[in-house]
């Protein structure tokens, strides 16, 4: 008799259980994902995660003491601020961008993210804040001055990146000249410089911004030769969940008011001085 009241009240509590459990609602990060309030859930917390390439300069990277530094650093805290939200960063491996966004692991991705048609079938973009172009670098001692002079010779380009997309998708530029009609890809634009140094390759196509940025603040700035391609320009902007649309909006009215009060031309000089300026700054001042 005691076993079988035990028996009952030991279901009775299992249900109860469930029920608690059910009526909690706790979804899956990859089902808020999907169906995302992002803005809401960040006015909640007052705190937005953002992925990054962490070795992107000077969009994004980490110095030496371990801070994270960079243009889009600034200009993601400078419209966050606004709406008293904190920035966290968090470095992500950038060929699986989009995955930790679909993810629920990180809530944008804002780190010299070129806008793409690829990329638009997954991703919502804020409007764009700076115009990029695909550049190959190679040494001067390669003797390379133009794309066809890279027949036979071994080409890097970081995985995931629209520089990535532009060989695939453009093959008589780069893809059908170089060896193996492959390149070699990297993890990061930091990597494949070491290789470009050691001549293990001998052309890196890569983003303008990066590489001047780059160049510059080397020991050797003159060995280094740029050449231009024939790759479209491309434009920078801030990507998020497809159903985002008000923390879209905000992005958006955020940037739009740093360039009309000035800040994001200072952002602008700070990292480039003279040499880029934001679309959006030339908007405001027509």
């Amino acid at each position: 008799m005691n076993q079988k009241v035990n028996r009952f009240f030991g279901i009775i509590v299992l249900i109860a259980f469930t029920v608690i459990l059910s009526g909690c609602r706790i979804e899956s990060p990859k089902k808020m994902a999907s169906n995302p309030d992002t803005w809401q859930q960040v006015t909640k917390s007052k705190k937005i995660v953002i992925g990054l390439d962490d070795s992107f300069v000077p969009m994004g990277f980490q110095t030496k003491k371990g801070s994270i530094v960079g243009y889009d650093v600034d200009l993601a805290k400078a419209v966050f601020k606004q709406y008293g939200i904190k920035v966290d960063f968090q470095p992500i491996d950038w060929s699986m961008n989009v995955t930790e966004l679909r993810n629920g692991t990180i809530d944008l991705i804002w780190n010299g993210f070129s806008m793409t048609p690829e990329r638009e079938k997954s991703v919502l973009f804020s409007k764009p804040y700076l115009v990029n172009d695909q550049i190959l670098v190679t040494k001067k001692s390669q003797n390379i001055s133009s794309f066809a002079d890279m027949k036979g010779k071994v080409a890097g380009v970081q995985a995931g990146s629209a520089g990535a997309m532009d060989i695939d998708n453009q093959p008589k530029v780069l893809k059908n000249r170089i060896k193996d009609h492959s390149p070699v890809l990297y993890d990061s634009f930091t990597d494949a410089f070491i290789d470009l140094n050691s001549n293990r390759i001998q052309g890196l196509l890569i983003d303008s911004i990066y590489a001047d940025y780059y160049i510059a603040h080397q020991a050797n700035e003159g060995s280094y030769q740029t050449i231009p391609s024939e790759f479209p320009k491309e434009k920078y902007a801030v990507g998020m969940r497809k159903g985002d649309t008000k923390l879209k909006q905000k992005i958006d009215e955020g940037l739009t008011k740093l360039a009309k009060n000035g800040q994001l031309k200072k952002i602008d000089q700070k990292w480039f001085g003279n040499k880029v300026s934001s679309p959006l700054v030339n908007e405001v001042n027509k």
